[in-house]
């Protein structure tokens, strides 16, 4: 399959996609930061910040199944939060020998783990709505227009528009791999190990075009007057509807996250 860096969008008219991108881009951070601070275990406030995913999801129009299947991408990262279930101390609910090892499964590690879990789980469902229903282009101006560092918008942008490129390249070295080991049987490559080797001097090989590239890229963009900031006409000014929208989102967040600890 070709990559394209546009992959992440996904074309739409819904309220979602037609909202100012400075709109979703706020909502989406304090989303985020509400679900991260939520103390653990506050089960009720995340059952309500799950409505307010699930609302979000279903203004965008994407479908259940385009979202979750995305949202799978939280599941690796769940993965590291595995010791929590037996490093937190707590009344023991299962134990479990591994040869000479016991580990002891605590009912507040197993609480963290689930905290940490549906937490991640919403964080990414969040940000995947925000990149589907918005173009990266509108993204970066509205980063600029929230005054976040131009090291950082300009970093994104040309990551954003040269990653195809890297990639292209790389399948490139792949297929003049395939066609300079190829056998008559039918199978290309030859042993683990000799793939092993190959890919690692591809790696190093790309590395080095990509740097070369990038100086190449760089010296041309300072000799079209590049001095760090891309400009682009400034984004139009939110509509009393998208303030009202904005303000009331972010009141409920704030509202949650205080029940959360009250309740805590």
């Amino acid at each position: 399959m070709h990559f394209s860096p546009f992959h992440l969008y996904r074309a739409g008219d819904s309220v979602l996609h037609g909202l100012d991108p400075r709109v979703k881009l706020l909502l989406t951070l304090a989303f985020i930061l509400s679900v991260s601070l939520a103390p653990v275990g506050a089960w009720p406030i995340y059952v309500l910040l799950l409505a307010f995913a699930l609302s979000a999801s279903v203004a965008s129009e994407l479908g259940w199944s385009f979202v979750l299947r995305r949202a799978a991408l939280a599941l690796p990262f769940v993965l590291a939060a595995l010791p929590v279930l037996v490093t937190v101390k707590g009344d023991l609910l299962v134990s479990i020998r591994l040869g000479a090892w016991s580990l002891s499964v605590t009912a507040p590690g197993l609480e963290r783990f689930l905290s940490v879990a549906l937490k991640s789980w919403l964080s990414v469902q969040m940000a995947i709505l925000l990149t589907a229903t918005t173009p990266l282009p509108d993204l970066l101006l509205a980063m600029r227009a929230l005054r976040l560092p131009r090291l950082l918008i300009a970093v994104l942008s040309l990551m954003w528009r040269y990653l195809a490129v890297l990639v292209d390249e790389a399948l490139r070295m792949m297929r003049a791999r395939e066609a300079r080991s190829a056998s008559w049987q039918g199978r290309s490559g030859g042993s683990l190990l000799w793939r092993a080797r190959v890919t690692g001097g591809m790696a190093g090989t790309l590395f080095l075009r990509g740097y070369e590239r990038s100086e190449r890229i760089y010296n041309a963009m300072l000799a079209r007057g590049y001095d760090g900031s891309i400009r682009s006409f400034p984004l139009k000014p939110l509509s009393p509807a998208e303030r009202f929208i904005l303000i009331s989102a972010l009141l409920v967040l704030l509202a949650l996250l205080l029940v959360g600890y009250l309740l805590g």
